[in-house]
């Protein structure tokens, strides 16, 4: 079986899609299909399943995938290793990072390692905690970093940076010139939240509870999927809205958007690192991880 069918099996189990494969491995739609059917006639076996939009693995499908991510990280490691050896470091780096994190922090970091190990590659997967969770504990990603933390057997978890929410409105709005606001007072004003699952608003409602009040209390008008959407429904003058601050700086800079403290309080929001317990990192995601250490302690 050679690599890089495999690779390509592993991201359509892992994708649900053969587009969504294709375009991972910036390859066209017709060789990912020809990379499973390679295999399926190699192994005398059905490996996937359309199911409606979405592509499942088959019985038989699911237990390659297993060894078929053995067989990858191995392959890398090897690969990864001898580089390291011959005093180089190079290879993919894997993680899963949720909204905050992936767009607003690992970006700018992974850059500035990249100054330093220029043949260093990155895969960087931004969806929810508990997804990167699973992932990093099944071994499609090494490291994971997220804003919420729960008992799961078999991971490690970290803190490694932070975060604090703020309290965004529109630049012509009444509470624009003001440097701090009542919390009983957002009751008032229509407001905007993110979606169920997101950490941003997690984190806010239970700050509410805390603090004696209810999210359902809310003058909710939209409940909006990510962080950028909000941003520009608050823009114009929709609602006002809780966000992370490293999210509304350029819009705060270019004047669209202003900011007021919750009178009394600061919201702050760790984010956790995340790794399996017991496995050895590849040696690029080991030197990652150190670098990661030291930029959190800037």
């Amino acid at each position: 079986m050679e690599i890089r069918k495999l690779q390509a099996f592993c991201h359509v189990v892992e994708l649900k899609s053969f587009t969504r494969a294709a375009r991972a491995m910036l390859l066209s739609q017709p060789t990912i299909s020809e990379h499973i059917r390679s295999l399926e006639q190699e192994l005398d076996q059905k490996l996937v399943n359309r199911m409606g939009r979405e592509i499942e693995p088959t019985p038989a499908g699911r237990l390659l995938h297993r060894y078929a991510r053995q067989m990858l990280r191995t392959h890398n490691a090897a690969v990864q290793a001898i580089d390291h050896f011959s005093g180089r470091v190079a290879g993919r780096i894997r993680m899963g990072c949720g909204t905050i994190p992936g767009t607003y922090i690992l970006p700018g970091l992974i850059g500035r390692f990249r100054h330093s190990y220029p043949a260093i590659q990155a895969t960087l997967r931004i969806t929810s905690s508990r997804i990167i969770a699973r992932q990093v504990l099944s071994g499609a990603l090494e490291l994971g970093v997220i804003g919420a933390s729960w008992n799961e057997k078999g991971l490690s978890w970290v803190e490694i940076f932070s975060d604090e929410l703020t309290l965004a409105v529109a630049a012509n709005h009444p509470w624009a010139g003001r440097s701090a606001v009542a919390l009983e007072k957002i009751f008032d004003q229509p407001f905007i939240l993110r979606e169920a699952d997101s950490g941003t608003r997690r984190v806010f409602s239970q700050f509410l509870e805390q603090e004696g009040f209810r999210e359902r209390n809310l003058n909710e008008v939209a409940e909006i999927g990510s962080t950028a959407a909000v941003l520009e429904a608050v823009k114009e003058g929709i609602g006002i809205a809780v966000l992370s601050r490293r999210a509304v700086q350029d819009s705060l800079a270019g004047g669209r958007l202003a900011e007021a403290a919750i009178k009394g309080h600061k919201i702050e929001r760790p984010f956790y690192l995340i790794q399996r317990i017991n496995r050895e990192l590849s040696p690029v995601a080991s030197v990652f991880l150190d670098f990661l250490h030291t930029m959190s302690l800037e």
